[in-house]
């Protein structure tokens, strides 16, 4: 009798929970069509295309499929000054980034508290360039360091700049781009992180005598790591991948040239769709080895 009882409880117990994981399952199942079809079957296709073999005697752009790992090989001795050029750009761009946001988002989220329409006037302004188009931020940067702009010429003629110096087509003019058009991406994962941080942990550091960079390194620095592991995973992997500001038709030239032009012009233009797939996926797998070793380095495993 009492094993009939159990048993009933434990049918009655389950029930809801079938019926729980099947409205579960139910509502993930937009999200994981959306996925299956907008980001595994392009990656599908593009794994595929990586391995084609050109066509004995066809024309330009056309190809069969085969299993070319020569193509990667290819791939990655030709373009290598351009994936090195690429993650070097982006590691320094999200490097001045970090410099550069953590005072704006510590300044927002800790200083400005007490003056919560201050912080949101701040916070407006962090995001305000995203209300105009990338392509036309950079394009404007390109007129304001152009050598007849007269931030040009005022270098000139102080002599930081030679006279036959430019800026455009430069590394400089490069990392500059990406660092500017990456820094909303930077400041508000620290702006939410230093947002919630106790002040009282801070006081504490005070109240133990040690000095303001000591509390820094100490206690503000460990407890904003989240928002500096997001922050700078959010800034570097766009930038490795940006092919606009390194653009010669923007702030670079064909000396500066990142991965992302190279793929593009295989893509667009010299029509070698294999290279270009290869390109692209050496990317995503250099750059998911640089943030699962960085992430792990960290100490912060659950980012993942």
């Amino acid at each position: 009798m009492a094993f009939a009882a159990f048993a009933s409880t434990d049918a009655v117990v389950t029930k809801p929970a079938r019926r729980a994981s099947t409205v579960a399952l139910v509502m993930l199942l937009p999200g994981i069509l959306y996925m299956l079809l907008f980001f595994l079957t392009p990656l599908i296709s593009l794994v595929i295309t990586s391995f084609q073999a050109e066509l004995p005697g066809g024309d330009i752009g056309d190809y069969v499929p085969g299993l070319q790992w020569q193509n990667y090989v290819d791939s990655a001795s030709e373009y290598l000054p351009h994936i090195l050029r690429a993650f070097g750009y982006a590691l320094v761009a999200t490097v001045f980034a970090l410099v550069i946001s953590y005072p704006i988002a510590y300044f927002i989220g800790v200083k400005a508290r007490r003056w919560p329409l201050l912080q949101s006037l701040m916070l407006t302004l962090v995001i305000a360039p995203f209300f105009i188009s990338f392509l036309l931020r950079t394009l404007a940067w390109k007129q304001i360091l152009s050598d007849e702009s007269p931030v040009v010429l005022a270098l000139k003629a102080v002599a930081i700049l030679p006279a036959d110096g430019h800026l455009t087509g430069t590394p400089f003019a490069v990392i500059f781009g990406l660092t500017y058009n990456f820094i909303p991406f930077m400041t508000l994962p620290l702006y939410t992180t230093l947002e919630r941080l106790d002040i009282r942990f801070l006081e504490a550091g005070n109240d133990l005598y040690a000095s303001p960079a000591t509390t820094f390194l100490k206690v503000t620095v460990p407890l904003s790591m989240p928002g500096i592991i997001s922050g700078t995973l959010l800034t570097f992997i766009p930038a490795a991948g940006d092919y606009i500001n390194a653009s010669r038709d923007f702030l670079g030239s064909s000396k500066t040239a990142m991965l992302g032009n190279a793929i593009e012009a295989n893509f667009l233009t010299l029509q070698n769709y294999p290279v270009a797939a290869a390109l692209s996926i050496i990317l995503m797998a250099v750059i998911l080895i640089l943030v699962g070793v960085y992430v792990r380095r960290s100490g912060t495993e659950d980012l993942l």
